[in-house]
This record gives C-alpha cells, structure tokens and sequence, in this order.
C-alpha cells in the first residue's frame, strides 16, 4: 500500500473509533476506560490530556496503559497516564470521607471531614458534591435516614432506633420524619401498619396501570401487562400497610391520569408523596421541569443538578422512579438521542415521546 494511502487508512479507522470522539472533547469520564498513543512523539495519553491534539493517521488506542507500554510508547509528562487520575484520587478521597460519616455517632462537620484531605472546605465541599451528587450534610441526613429505617426494620423501640440511628434528640427526627419515613415510626416499624394506601388499577393503551395514594398525596404510578404484578409490586413497598381498593371518588383519579398518558397536552397537576433519597428528590424535581415534547440527556440532567460526574447516578434515580409520567423520566435519553432503558419498558417509553411530540 502507497504511503498516502496507508496514511488515509490510519486516518479513517480513527475517525470511525467512538473513542476518538472522547480524545477529541477531552472527555475526563473516559479517563481510564482506555488510553492513546502518538507515533510521531512516542508517548501514550489519557483520554482528557490537554496537549494539542495529534493527527488522527498517528493515533492508536489501548485498553490499558501496560497495553500501550508494551506497544513501546511512553507515559505523557503532562496527563501522567501511568499514575492515578485526579478523578481517581478525588474518588478514593470521597469514598474515605464517607465512610467517616457512616461510621461516626453524630455527623461530623465540614471541618472535620476536610482536615484529612488537606483541601479548604469549600474546595472538599465543591469535589464531594461532584463525586456523590449531594452535599457531605445532605450524605449524612441521607445516611442517618438509612440506618433509622435499619434499626426500625429490627422492631426495637422507636426511641433506641433515633439514638442508635445517629439523631442526638427525638425531637430532631420527629421535625422531619414524615419526610424519611413517609408515616410515623411506630407505623413504618410495622411495616406500615395502619397505614392507608388507596389504589385502584385499570387500562391503558400502554396495558395495565396502578394508581395509588397515601394521605400525603399520589405515591406510585405503575405500568405493566399484569395486573396481579403491579398489586404485588405495591403491596412488597408496604407489606402491612392498609391496602384500600379505590372507591369511584378514587376511580376518577385514575381515571385522570389514564386520561393524561393518552392525551398529554391536558396536563397533570395532582399533590404526590415523592419518596426517595437526597439525590433522587433532587434529580426527580429536575425531570419534572422538563416540558412536554422535549427530551433531556442523562448528561443534561446530571448538569441541572449540579453534578457533572453523576451521570450513573441519574440513571439509577431514574430507574428507582415510581411515579410514571408524573415524574417523567420517559424524556431522558441516551447522548446520541436514543432510547434507553425505562422501568417500564423501552416501547412505552417511546409511545410516550411520539404522543408528547403530537401534542
């Protein structure tokens, strides 16, 4: 093969690899999923290196930096491919802070939290936030919020659980326990006993849908093709909750919400129970700003809320959601526009979208 024309061959299988898209934005969430090399200087980069980008025809990848070491390349000066990653030494600093908050018996301050780090604590507070997608206070209510449930699940008193729990005064938790628990204590120790659930399922053009409500508002929004499935899917939240069949005063809510997944342009504004940890309100409260007809990436969201490098994280809020088209997590996307998963099936999710753009 002539030169100009290896050359062009060498360009074009670059060209054509994702991963050049990922060199070529200096992508830093690629940064250790694989590395580059550069014939004419020798060395091997990560992914986000800031040197001047090389001509593609001179560019090969590797899955790893030994790969591109035996390939004879040596390590950038500049990105360092061969130590840790900023990105991974920030993670292994987080990973370490949280498990000081787990572990101590009352949350510990900003202070006490950064002094390890050697960062100021608006530096470790900006990194901690961009790693979990929460603050270090948000982590530990969330944490606390955990291990309350854990120590109620056992059936002790609810007084020992708040202590156990991490909360230094039973009036500190009663202040937001709705909020954690959904319920009292005593009714989420049980399981929810005495706990009122209404609900009621019927039909949709998407199959079958359950619509149920606490005292506080709508709390589960359901799609399936079986009905018996979604009622276990309801009754496994709330084993011992008082399940109520919907009445026809409760029917007619249901009724209007059927009446939104076929026609979206009628809107839906009904008060919900919204449960879920710091991170996940934060990422559903974002999807329900989104308008009707358009779609978001996870990237985009993970944007909104502040955390960049959250983006896994997002997907799994997402996935975590119970509240169908109230929460609408049908108009998150793939980067490329594609469809990805949905709880409730990719071919709902893309019923949705058409009906959403039709209105």
């Amino acid at each position: 093969m002539k030169t100009p024309d290896k050359h062009a061959a060498l360009a074009a299988a670059t060209l054509n690899d994702p991963r050049w898209v990922a060199v070529q934005a200096r992508d830093i969430r690629a940064d250790g999923t694989f590395f580059y090399s550069v014939r004419t200087t020798g060395v091997y980069c990560r992914p986000s290196c800031a040197a001047r980008h090389a001509r593609p025809e001179n560019v090969a990848f590797h899955d790893s930096a030994t790969a591109a070491e035996r390939a004879g390349f040596r390590p950038c000066r500049r990105c360092k491919p061969d130590q840790s990653s900023l990105q991974e030494q920030h993670a292994a600093m987080i990973t370490e802070a949280c498990r000081l908050i787990e572990n101590a018996e009352t949350p510990p301050t900003l202070e006490q939290l950064t002094k390890p780090t050697g960062l100021s604590p608006f530096h470790f507070h900006r990194v901690f936030k961009a790693v979990t997608g929460v603050t270090p206070k948000q982590y530990a209510a969330a944490h606390r919020a955990s291990r309350m449930r854990s120590e109620l699940a056992r059936g002790g008193s609810v007084t020992k659980a708040i202590f156990d729990a991490g909360y230094n005064a039973s009036s500190r938790f009663y202040e937001t326990s709705n909020h954690v628990l959904g319920m009292t204590p005593s009714s989420y120790r049980a399981g929810g006993v005495d706990h009122d659930i209404r609900f009621a399922i019927g039909e949709c053009s998407l199959g079958a849908i359950l619509v149920a409500q606490s005292e506080r508002g709508v709390c589960a929004i359901l799609f399936g093709d079986d009905p018996d499935a979604l009622a276990r899917d309801l009754q496994d939240r709330f084993p011992k909750a008082n399940l109520i069949g919907g009445d026809h005063a409760f029917e007619q809510l249901v009724a209007t919400v059927v009446g939104f997944v076929e026609a979206p342009a009628l809107g839906l504004d009904l008060p919900l129970d919204v449960r879920g940890t710091a991170f996940q309100q934060r990422v559903w409260q974002a999807l329900r700003e989104i308008p009707a007809g358009v779609t978001v990436s996870y990237s985009d969201i993970a944007q909104r809320i502040g955390s960049p490098n959250a983006v896994r994280a997002v997907a799994g809020a997402c996935a975590a959601n119970m509240l169908a088209v109230a929460i609408p997590c049908h108009r998150v996307v793939r980067n490329d526009g594609g469809l990805s998963g949905y709880r409730w099936g990719v071919e709902r999710k893309r019923a949705l979208l058409k009906r959403e753009a039709q209105a």
